[in-house]
């Protein structure tokens, strides 16, 4: 039986380069996925793959689906989906720069590099506004239970992860009082204390798990990122499904109550996309569901 890739559960690392792929017209992409699987050992280097390059193999993996995309007031959540996506994780810039030059010589065949985006883990596991990330991640087995798709199914040790970059609008973060930005989050920045009042258009109040029906539980493995203009967050979320995720950001975006979520005050998704992570069997990425 299959296990998850390790990297999934782990915390997050220092340093991370996201890769994401497009398949290149008429191109088999058999053979450069199998060389993947000496490449991607699950904890270093993750791997995801998006509904184009399973239905290119002939597969349907169940639960698979394309990111949606979504419209509100003053805000668009886009969906931007990509053949393949990497995460590879590390302490050392320079070596995750050459293991990411080593991922792309090894899909260049099939696979085209769309982007390539570096994070750092910041302040101990702060979001670039100084909030708290991931507070409300299960641990343990219960991490597992929420993140690993579980036996008797096929899929049985992978996991479907949703992955949007957001852009943070900093001049309007740091124009709002304190206040406001704590009944933004519904946590206070100085103690992550959950503050009982917040509105009910608070992030926490939006998104919180156990509120929901089914519970919504993910495992949260995001990442600040910057380049020379801009700067924002890499949201990551792991899932025995996609349905969880997709269960709050439907609460997000208002479509449950007519109430937005009030990060949509200060920051923009600029991608999102789903993909499924294969399982390990032996040290490798276990890819027989993709017929390989």
């Amino acid at each position: 039986m299959s296990t998850c890739q390790p990297g999934i559960l782990l915390p997050i690392p220092s340093l991370a380069r996201y890769l994401t792929f497009s398949l290149r017209p008429g191109v088999n992409p058999r053979e450069p996925l199998r060389e993947l699987r000496d490449v991607a050992d699950g904890e270093r280097v993750v791997a995801g793959i998006g509904v184009s390059l399973a239905l290119a193999l002939g597969r349907n993996i169940e639960g698979l689906r394309t990111f949606p995309s979504h419209t509100g007031a003053g805000f668009d959540v886009p969906s931007t989906p990509s053949a393949l996506w990497i995460w590879a994780r590390g302490e050392d810039r320079g070596e995750l720069f050459h293991r990411s030059r080593l991922i792309e010589r090894t899909l260049a065949r099939a696979f085209r590099l769309e982007q390539a985006l570096d994070a750092f883990r910041h302040d101990r596991g702060r979001d670039l506004t100084g909030y708290e990330d991931g507070t409300e991640n299960p641990r343990g087995r219960r991490a597992r239970m929420a993140a690993i798709v579980q036996a008797p199914s096929r899929l049985a040790g992978s996991s479907f992860v949703a992955v949007q970059q957001w852009a943070h609008q900093f001049e309007r973060f740091e124009a709002m009082t304190p206040r406001q930005r704590d009944d933004a989050i519904g946590r206070r920045r100085s103690s992550n204390e959950e503050i009982d009042g917040a509105p009910p258009s608070a992030h926490v109040k939006r998104t919180a798990q156990e509120n929901f029906e089914p519970a919504a539980f993910v495992v949260r493995r995001s990442m600040p990122w910057a380049d020379a203009k801009r700067a924002g967050l890499v949201f990551v979320a792991f899932g025995c499904s996609l349905d969880a995720f997709e269960a709050q950001l439907r609460r997000m975006v208002g479509l449950d109550d007519g109430i937005t979520d009030a990060l949509f005050k200060f920051t923009r998704p600029l991608t999102g996309a789903y993909y499924w992570c294969p399982g390990m069997r032996r040290g490798r990425l276990d890819l027989a569901p993709l017929g390989l």
